[in-house]
């Protein structure tokens, strides 16, 4: 089980958001690069990082920031928002991104999706953000009429190296992750899920290390990070001592 911290990038700021509103960003750090450098020398394995300007604009907006971070830390990034064409997709693993997370192209151009898994094998997820269970798309300000389970199957057979799972009610607002429904989705493919939205205390990673959570590649926590709910040493030695 791996614990992704999270970036979201907003106008080249570190911000976190309520249910994905841009109109409710808290800024937490005005140096991204300098966010994910302490989250490396915090013990972090794996960085998860969000352009939600590009989310919403359908292109890299944050190119700036995620390069900076690219530069200064050395452990592996995942990243997400507005990428929805090839050039990006093979732009952004030139640059060193591990994985890039295709949300919005899954919905409305899942083809795009199986060819960039065909050309990068291991470096391409699926971003699946429900709301009430069906999938929201372009920076969540859409939903579209296509379940979790559903989208997830599509890509069966395509080689996606990971589903990122995000309950959108949960996001940012410190309620717990929802497990349940992560966990229907986890029992529904095959493909490796990662829990997002809601993460908010020691419990909750407590809770992704029980036998029912086996199946679980990892969980992404953000707020609680910064706001200091999460104890970064504690949560990963408990993750250590599972291990």
């Amino acid at each position: 089980m791996i614990l992704f911290p999270a970036i979201d990038l907003k106008e080249g700021e570190c911000v976190r958001l309520v249910h994905g509103d841009m109109a409710q960003a808290t800024v937490f750090n005005t140096n991204p690069a300098a966010q994910a450098k302490s989250f490396e020398a915090q013990g972090f394995e794996y960085l998860h990082v969000v352009d939600l300007d590009g989310a919403f604009a359908g292109k890299p907006m944050n190119a700036q920031a995620v390069d900076a971070i690219l530069a200064t830390v050395k452990m592996p990034m995942q990243l997400g928002g507005g990428i929805r064409d090839m050039r990006t997709i093979d732009g952004w693993l030139a640059k060193g991104v591990a994985r890039v997370i295709i949300g919005t192209a899954a919905v409305k151009n899942p083809d795009l999706v199986r060819e960039a898994a065909r050309r990068h094998p291991g470096r391409v997820a699926v971003g699946i953000d429900a709301r009430d269970g069906l999938v929201a798309v372009d920076g969540w300000a859409q939903t579209s009429e296509i379940t979790a389970s559903e989208l997830g199957k599509r890509f069966e057979d395509a080689g996606v190296a990971a589903i990122i799972y995000t309950d959108i009610s949960r996001d940012g607002v410190l309620k717990g992750l929802n497990l349940d429904g992560t966990l229907a989705l986890a029992e529904a493919v095959q493909i490796p899920v990662i829990a997002s939205g809601g993460l908010a205390s020691l419990d909750d990673v407590k809770q992704l290390l029980q036998p029912r959570c086996a199946k679980l590649a990892g969980a992404i926590t953000g707020r609680a990070l910064y706001d200091g709910r999460i104890d970064p040493a504690e949560a990963l030695a408990l993750i250590k001592a599972r291990r």
